[in-house]
């Protein structure tokens, strides 16, 4: 490995710092946003339970908030329950747009390096090309140089597409997760302030 790093020559460094902040956003996005733990299946009847039982306090609504992203659009719908349905849906909506950039954290970096990553490469194409040409001279030309040239133009190509692919890959992945978990959470959200206002059991 350490050899195809010397071959591919300085411009192959900021791919791999790209690539190495790459896997870290996967790795940590696919961490967060498991479904579990962003919008817990069994919140929404645990909530109506309270409810009937009239067990919503102060501290049942700040557990909420730590519990998950879900359990603070919740605490949010019952902290303003003596409102109306309108005041208690934009109190959700103003909490669900908080919910929604934790939720897109990072992820615009990610596109970026994917965006980003086949150009760094071609960078490196273009220096290994002006290497190459730099072999050839008026009294011959040098084999060494030549042979660096075409080094560096092909592992950087090569390594522009290798980070760029699975990043794209992953962003497109976890916008979809994004998206998918949003709608999730606003349906949960409408049903608890349906029920908290009487219009569903």
């Amino acid at each position: 490995m350490w050899e195809i790093i010397v071959a591919a020559g300085w411009p192959i460094w900021p791919l791999i710092i790209a690539s190495v902040i790459a896997l870290a956003i996967i790795g940590e996005r696919a961490f967060v946003l498991r479904e579990g733990a962003v919008a817990p299946a069994n919140l929404l009847p645990e909530v109506q339970t309270w409810l009937a039982k009239g067990g919503i306090t102060k501290e049942t609504v700040a557990r909420l908030e730590q519990h998950s992203m879900l359990g603070r659009l919740f605490a949010s719908a019952l902290s303003n329950a003596g409102h109306s349905r309108e005041v208690t849906k934009e109190a959700i909506e103003e909490t669900g747009r908080a919910v929604a950039h934790d939720l897109e954290r990072y992820l615009s970096t990610l596109g970026t390096i994917a965006t980003v990553a086949p150009l760094l490469g071609l960078l490196g194409t273009v220096i290994g090309m002006v290497e190459l040409f730099g072999a050839f001279t008026s009294s011959g030309h040098d084999i060494a140089q030549f042979a660096r040239g075409i080094s560096v133009a092909l592992y950087n190509t090569a390594a522009g597409i290798v980070v760029a692919v699975p990043a794209m890959v992953a962003y497109r992945y976890f916008r979809s997760q994004v998206d998918d978990l949003l709608v999730g959470m606003e349906q949960q959200a409408i049903k608890l302030v349906e029920i908290i206002h009487g219009q569903r059991n």
